[in-house]
């Protein structure tokens, strides 16, 4: 009875059709990390590591948390200045030439002020060039929202970043990118590697750790890589400026067209007279009253007579569904380089030329003269005179055809003459040619 009782135990099949269909259904279980398939064998272990992470992460949080600031910027805000500073001959021209044309798809030959384009919906840049002048440093810390340090991959740093550092931290310290440049002078790709390494260093020991760092490798037709470039400017577009206090409760204004409105009078009479200047450019800061002083960077303190609220002459793109900008819609504006049109005062009228029309072609001066021309050219050469000799007689065209007339008449009359001469010789020569013959026959009569 106990052996009847007695049953075979189940053995499970680890090959064949069925054992594959069950390895199919828990094949995520081999998926798994072994901190999933088991958490109990990885829990805290250590009390003093687990509260060296924990620290780490609130220190991470709090850096993060700011004391919020009021930005007192308008709807529309003006544009973002970006400051280009470096010592020279570091290629700061042809880095603001290049930056300008992906924006915008234009070259600029000739660099002269502000150059103001639009890089987004609701985004504009003003690029300015930083002369190797401390006056010009100081007054260009003051208004930059951002700064791209030039650095020369071979060089180094040198005493021009320093300056503006120093520069920067007494006026306010405005948000720095850094720009190596030169890096084609190393052939090897090992000493290129090390040596941004080594600038990237000291660059975060200057600024604070994490400095954005870029790499122009190098030249190709006088201008820097498109990739490398069009990288630059995607962070530049999407970086976020720091609203700082004394710039946000004080009204400044950088001047990107001028214009000298002294009477010529005036300026005919006493050439030091003093003169009236009108400043054009995008307001910055807080209001400004228009009876208040102002101080011209190098010049002193001056009195405002007039201040007039003038249309923008590089608006931003009203279309809100488009989430690209098109190219009609890519604007640049820069009155001291001759790009962006002709404005008048207080009307804003734009005189730009087309590229799109193809210009017409001037007719011929000579062809436009004769189709005015009332009287054909036939008349007007009989009725035009010239006089050979000063003093003499003019002969007209008529005169000269009359003549050419009367010559031609008589040379005709020459010819006929010579014809009939020539017409009675032969006949005379053709009688005595018969008379030889007659006294030939009869000289042959006789003789028979």
């Amino acid at each position: 009875m106990e052996e009847s009782d007695m049953k075979k135990g189940h053995r499970a099949r680890h090959s064949g059709p069925k054992a594959e269909k069950k390895k199919a259904k828990n094949k995520h279980e081999q998926n798994l990390t072994a901190r999933q398939r088991n958490p109990r064998a990885f829990a805290i272990q250590s009390v003093n590591k687990a509260a060296k992470a924990f620290r780490r992460t609130a220190d991470i949080k709090t850096k993060k948390q700011h004391i919020p600031k009021v930005d007192r910027s308008p709807t529309e805000p003006p544009p973002i200045v970006v400051a280009i500073v470096g010592p020279p001959k570091v290629g700061k021209s042809t880095l603001l030439r290049c930056l300008v044309k992906n924006f915008t798809k234009q070259k600029l030959t000739n660099v002269q002020g502000p150059v103001t384009v639009v890089a987004g919906k609701n985004r504009r840049l003003t690029f300015i060039e930083c002369n190797n002048d401390i006056n010009c440093m100081i007054d260009i810390g003051k208004i930059a929202d951002l700064a791209l340090l030039m650095v020369d991959a071979k060089q180094g740093f040198e005493m021009e970043i320093f300056e503006f550092f120093n520069i920067c931290q007494a006026t306010g310290f405005p948000r720095c990118m850094g720009v190596l440049n030169h890096l084609d002078l190393y052939k090897d790709g090992k000493a290129v590697r090390k040596r941004k390494k080594q600038l990237k260093n000291r660059f975060e020991i200057e600024l604070y750790k994490g400095a954005r760092l870029f790499y122009l490798s190098m030249l190709v037709n006088g201008e820097y890589l498109a990739n490398e470039v069009h990288n630059l400017c995607r962070f530049i577009s999407v970086m976020k400026m720091i609203p700082l206090i004394w710039r946000a409760s004080h009204p400044y204004v950088l001047a990107d067209r001028m214009e000298d409105i002294t009477n010529p009078e005036n300026i005919r009479q006493n050439p030091k007279c003093d003169r009236t200047v009108s400043l054009y450019g995008y307001m910055r800061g807080t209001h400004m009253k228009s009876k208040s002083m102002v101080h011209i960077a190098g010049c002193g303190d001056y009195a405002i007579k007039d201040m007039t609220f003038l249309p923008d002459p590089c608006p931003t793109p009203q279309m809100e569904k488009r989430r690209s900008l098109n190219k009609r819609e890519r604007v640049i504006y820069a009155p001291m380089s001759g790009v962006g049109g002709i404005v008048y005062d207080k009307d804003a009228v734009y005189i730009d030329m087309g590229t799109q029309k193809a210009e017409e072609d001037k007719p011929s001066e000579l062809v436009a003269a004769l189709m005015e021309s009332l009287k054909p050219v036939d008349e007007k050469m009989r009725e035009s005179q010239i006089s050979i000799f000063k003093g003499g007689p003019a002969i007209s065209g008529s005169d000269f055809e009359r003549k050419r007339h009367i010559e031609k008449n008589e040379s005709d009359d020459d010819e006929d003459d010579e014809e009939e001469d020539r017409d009675s010789g032969m006949e005379a020569e053709s009688s005595e040619d018969e008379d030889s013959d007659d006294n030939k026959e009869d000289i042959e009569d006789d003789s028979e």
